[in-house]
């Protein structure tokens, strides 16, 4: 088959070898890439992996996430299934999502399930600054101690 020049300004298609190259690759991939998605609520974060050429994992604390959203397409309601998609403080302007958790047969269990722990845990982006951040009692003796710290070297700087 005689190869067409590539010109400037005109558009161009992939070789049709190509077209099996998908295919195949789907037969094989699709399969292992299915087996290698794992998901996982601790009682701080979300945890999740994937990837059979390319392996991905990925935290999602708790207290970053903003939005949890229920998405269902038409294939997807045929199928019984929904994607959840979680946003986070960090990605809430752009319009992806930090994760989305692709085949999930009860989305609105799962939904409830991680909002739960974002009460628990309440969002960082809508905290107005360290100050309101809860300290911890064993944190207030070592406050304490460096506030009596400074004073110590507050005073020897005076001398």
């Amino acid at each position: 088959m005689p190869l067409t020049p590539i010109r400037i300004g005109e558009a161009f298609r992939p070789a049709p070898e190509f077209r099996s190259y998908l295919y195949a690759s789907l037969i094989l991939a699709v399969p292992r890439y299915y087996e290698s998605i794992a998901y996982r609520l601790t009682v701080t974060e979300i945890t999740w992996q994937r990837g059979v050429w390319f392996r991905q994992t990925g935290i999602v604390p708790y207290n970053r996430i903003t939005n949890v959203d229920i998405i269902q397409g038409p294939l997807m309601r045929f199928f019984a299934f929904s994607a959840v998609r979680v946003q986070t403080a960090g990605y809430s302007a752009q319009a992806r999502a930090e994760i989305v958790l692709n085949g999930i047969a009860d989305p609105k269990d799962l939904q409830e399930k991680i909002m739960n722990f974002v009460r628990r845990t309440g969002p960082v982006a809508v905290g107005g600054g360290p100050e309101e951040v809860p300290v911890p009692p064993a944190a207030d003796a070592i406050v304490e101690e460096l506030r009596a710290i400074r004073r110590l070297l507050e005073s020897r700087e005076e001398r």
